[in-house]
């Protein structure tokens, strides 16, 4: 099925979830992800931020919407849209990093928080940012974020990202699960009270999905 009247499918390139998109595309992503003809993809990615590349996306006809004004005047329309969330949680030695002053910069946008009592941020960003700065301890670490790219737990490369980003050195996030990764799944195992197989089993993707979402 393709054109603009039938609707088309878009194929996910690498790092692209349901909220880029719909920002590329002119929609709310509700309007995507809750679409009938989505609904296979919904039960293969249960977060709609986790996508594959080459995973099928429907975009579904838009419809037209009409507003009654005086021909007299100029008007201004502003388009709905729904915000995207970038949600971390800060810990340092496994203790939460509460109540600390951050900077987080993205395109030409900065803004300064500070984590909740958690270590948590939980902020509003465009749905097409890709990539944001982000800045702690008065400027003396600086955490360069790539939003978008984080894979499901389910997909090899989803487990080794996880690993990555909680501290175990798998030697990379190529898929392909090596004596690197398989060292990284046994620390991992090891340090959270798992059965040590070394393999990207259900309760080691359990215990990541956990500690990672």
């Amino acid at each position: 099925m393709s054109g603009s009247d039938q609707g088309s499918w878009h194929t996910v390139s690498a790092g692209e979830g349901i909220a880029a998109i719909a920002k590329k595309n002119g929609y709310l992503w509700k309007t995507l992800w809750e679409h009938g003809n989505n609904s296979r993809i919904r039960s293969q990615r249960p977060n709609p931020n986790q996508l594959v590349a080459g995973d099928k996306v429907f975009l579904p006809p838009k419809g037209r919407r009409q507003e009654a004004r005086a021909t007299d005047a100029r008007h201004s329309f502003r388009r709905k849209g729904e915000p995207t969330r970038l949600k971390l949680q800060l810990t340092s030695m496994g203790e939460p990093r509460g109540n600390e002053p951050y900077t987080l910069v993205f395109a030409d946008t900065v803004i300064t928080g500070s984590t909740d009592g958690q270590g948590r941020i939980d902020q509003p960003i465009p749905g097409e940012v890709a990539t944001a700065m982000l800045t702690l301890n008065e400027g003396r670490e600086q955490y360069p974020l790539t939003i978008g790219l984080l894979e499901p737990v389910e997909e090899p490369r989803g487990v080794q990202q996880r690993l990555l980003n909680l501290g175990y050195d798998c030697g990379g996030e190529d898929g392909q699960a090596g004596a690197g990764t398989r060292a990284a799944l046994l620390r991992f195992q090891a340090e959270n009270g798992l059965q040590q197989s070394g393999e990207m089993d259900g309760p080691t993707r359990d215990a990541l999905r956990d500690l990672h979402v």
